[in-house]
């Protein structure tokens, strides 16, 4: 992964590099320097992001089932 791409799949996660870097206990300015430099991101990023997207949208789709609003169906 390179490191505009990284940029593009954390935008699309909601994180920030400083959240993403609180998270998984790095320093911020490892990533924007570091990774910016070399123009190449740790393999375990990808997955890592990917993974988050996914949970972030299955809790998401669990809040909305799990709602204790009751549907318009239910309202009949």
């Amino acid at each position: 992964m390179d490191f505009q791409t990284f940029k593009e799949t954390l935008k699309k996660s909601g994180l920030t590099i400083k959240e993403f870097a609180k998270m998984c206990g790095l320093n911020p300015n490892s990533i924007s320097g570091n990774w910016k430099r070399e123009d190449k991101v740790p393999q375990w990023v990808e997955t890592w992001l990917n993974n988050y997207i996914k949970a972030k949208t299955l809790d998401n789709v669990k809040d909305v089932i799990c709602s204790d609003e009751p549907s318009t169906s239910d309202k009949a």
